[in-house]
């Protein structure tokens, strides 16, 4: 008998899907939830796209300052002898103080109840008597091993210059106050910025943490500001003023090299302060080293009257007398007076002082009446000379 094999059994093909007319596929693809979120996105770029070009930048024009404060916390380093004492007993030397990162630009009239800043590409131009440009400004600076070095510009201008407070006189005898040791203590430094005139010089510790939040803050309430250099005094190392101490004895290079870490630490400085330095001073060798330095770098050296009789090749100045050097209220006031008696006899005078809380406010107090009394505060840039 035959075999026969199995085969398999047809199946018929589908029938064809009927053609989607051009609305159906719209509909299908409408409906699809990826297409939907990249449609809704190109629609609102494009209307952003359209209102700008329609409307503009509402703030074009207007006077803008830029203030980047970083955090900043006060917190004293090792080896720093800083007076600043606690409020109360049983509180820590030094208070914790944070301000905000602000990267967004602030509205001059904002920041200092109405004086608009108006800062031009390389002209810096602003308005007297409110904030100071923000450091650092193009041309004045170079990256050093730690940070910005301060140079003069190929134009021949210094950072002395450029980072000084602007002054004219008017004429009246004139007094300059210099505050220093601030940027340790957060509550004495934000006193000192906020609370004293504008015309009066601050000076900072370069050990202080967020040192160049604390400098754009004092320059943008109008302060010229001064850095600190530890010198080595007569009773070193029992009185240590820090690891980057400038010594008497030490080597011209070691001299430099410390020198250029401490003016790395921020910028907008227009020259360098003393802190200590009885032993330093005295060293002819040692302040060569120290003013050329200087000089090559373009900054100024205001001392506390430690250095009165040194000449240097920079542009100088030195205190007449610190007005702290008793705290009390009456001691610092009758400093004060004999400033002003100076003034008159001399045309100008300058003062030094310390942030104790006393000395910031009886300064603060005698400065509100300093011009009735037909005297005229000044930076204490203004009083150096070359």
């Amino acid at each position: 008998m035959p075999t026969f094999s199995k085969k398999p059994a047809y199946t018929a093909a589908p029938p064809p899907e009927p053609r989607r007319t051009a609305a159906q596929s719209a509909r299908a693809l409408m409906g699809n939830p990826y297409f939907g979120a990249l449609a809704s996105g190109l629609m609102f770029l494009t209307m952003m796209v359209v209102l700008i070009a329609t409307t503009g930048d509402p703030k074009a024009g207007e006077p803008v300052v830029r203030v980047s404060l970083a955090k900043v916390a006060g917190k004293a380093e090792p080896g720093w002898r800083n007076a600043l004492a606690p409020e109360r007993p049983g509180d820590p030397l030094v208070t914790e103080d944070l301000f905000t990162l602000s990267e967004t630009p602030v509205e001059a009239e904002t920041l200092l109840g109405g004086q608009a800043v108006i800062t031009l590409p390389g002209g810096h131009s602003f308005q007297a008597g409110g904030p100071l440009p923000q450091a650092p400004l193009a041309g004045f600076h170079t990256q050093g091993p730690g940070g910005l070095l301060p140079i003069i510009s190929q134009d021949g201008r210094t950072p002395a210059e450029v980072y000084a407070r602007p002054f004219t006189p008017n004429g009246k005898p004139r007094i300059a106050i210099m505050i220093g040791g601030l940027g340790l203590n957060a509550k004495a430094t934000r006193q000192a910025i906020e609370t004293l005139p504008p015309q009066v010089t601050l000076s900072f510790v370069p050990y202080a943490e967020g040192l160049q939040g604390w400098v754009d803050l004092a320059r943008a309430h109008g302060h010229e500001v001064l850095l600190e250099a530890p010198m080595e005094p007569i009773d070193y190392p029992e009185n240590d003023p820090g690891p980057y101490t400038l010594l008497a004895q030490a080597p011209p290079a070691d001299t430099v090299r410390k020198l250029e870490w401490l003016l790395s630490r921020a910028a907008g400085y227009y020259g360098v302060t003393n802190y200590l330095g009885s032993k330093f001073v005295a060293s002819d060798a040692a302040m060569q080293t120290f003013a050329s330095a200087l000089r090559a770098r373009g900054l100024a050296f205001v001392d506390d009257g430690s250095a009165a009789r040194r000449g240097l090749g920079v542009p100088r100045a030195s205190a007449d007398r610190i007005v702290d050097d008793q705290l009390s209220a009456e001691a610092i006031d009758q400093h004060l007076l004999a400033l002003e008696a100076g003034a008159i006899q001399d045309g100008e005078a300058l003062g030094a002082g310390f942030a104790y809380p006393v000395t910031l406010a009886q300064v603060a107090r005698w400065a509100q009446g300093l011009e009735q009394r037909g005297y005229q505060l000044a930076p204490a840039s203004a009083l150096t000379r070359p």
